[in-house]
């Protein structure tokens, strides 16, 4: 499906989603106690996991192809519009603080631009040409990866954005929340978690949302662990930048080595408070600049790391 001038049958579009369907037992629920209201939607937000859980194989191969490209280098870039653009730039910028990603690893595009983020923008999710524009703007490269987001599945700015990364030799991924979406079509990958009509009809930011974001998670956490970023479950990369992520730093140390609070301050002075190095130093026993000759040698494997100290 594509975007269209005409009201009716921009309409008819919508009545075949899934995401804008009509629940006819909710009618009433205006008139119901705030926590009845509560109930259903506590309810309705419990099925989401599920239909999640049916994608899973898909996210996993996501996942893999795009773990493979961007240990080459490549970017991981989101591209959607309203509540799912705002989404995909929410968790490109959490990954900075997190793994200690640079900015330009792991972006997010929002239709109108980041005046989109608190207001709408007139148009611009249907505007294929600005999706082309914002993605040249990043001047792509083939190990780049895109991931269009849409409940609808058929959102312009979404699927122009796959559909220009991919001829273009960019790996794509589609993010959909309708079945037979034509995002998911034009992507390599792509992944439709149906979660079924919403509370109140059409209003995709609430189990569509939620559904995008566990997916999202996913997607960027996991890519994470596959480019060791982690050690375990310990964010090894994290960023110190506030009292704080300089608290956990000392804490993941802690947790990773057994050390003592004195040797985990000596490996923090020793490698200007990066975790991963403080941690390699402490357990392969190692100065600093060996530790990070030994992580650069592994491509920032902690694990790999170890394994050639020790051999």
């Amino acid at each position: 499906m594509t975007s269209t001038s005409n009201p009716r049958q921009l309409r008819a579009e919508l009545e075949t989603l899934t995401t804008e369907a009509f629940r006819a037992d909710l009618a009433e629920i205006d008139r119901l106690p705030t926590l009845e209201i509560a109930r259903l939607m506590n309810g309705e937000d419990t099925t989401v996991p599920a239909a999640v859980a049916e994608r899973l194989p898909e996210i996993a191969a996501a996942i893999d192809a795009v773990a493979e490209r961007m240990a080459r280098g490549g970017r991981l870039i989101y591209a959607g519009a309203g509540t799912a653009g705002r989404l995909g730039v929410l968790d490109a910028s959490e990954c900075p603080p997190t793994f200690n990603t640079d900015p330009d690893q792991v972006v997010g595009l929002i239709a109108g631009g980041p005046d989109a983020m608190v207001t709408s923008v007139e148009g611009a999710e249907d505007s294929a040409q600005l999706a082309r524009d914002d993605l040249d703007g990043l001047r792509l490269i083939a190990a780049d990866t895109v991931v269009g987001i849409s409940a609808s599945g058929r959102t312009p700015y979404a699927i122009a954005a796959v559909q220009h990364a991919r001829a273009r030799g960019a790996l794509t991924v589609g993010l959909a929340c309708n079945a037979d979406s034509a995002l998911a079509a034009a992507a390599e990958h792509g992944i439709e978690v149906v979660v079924g009509p919403e509370l109140l009809t059409g209003s995709t930011r609430l189990k569509a949302g939620t559904a995008q974001k566990l997916v999202l998670n996913m997607l960027s956490t996991i890519t994470m662990i596959r480019l060791g970023k982690t050690y375990g479950n310990l964010m090894v990369d994290v960023r110190a930048s506030n009292e704080k992520l300089r608290a956990r730093s000392r804490r993941i140390v802690a947790l990773a080595t057994g050390a003592s609070d004195d040797e985990i301050e000596r490996a923090l002075a020793a490698t200007d408070g990066e975790v991963k190095n403080a941690i390699l130093a402490i357990l392969a026993d190692v100065d600093g600049p060996t530790a990070a000759r030994l992580l650069e040698d592994s491509d920032g494997h902690l694990r790999a790391a170890l394994a050639a100290a020790s051999g």
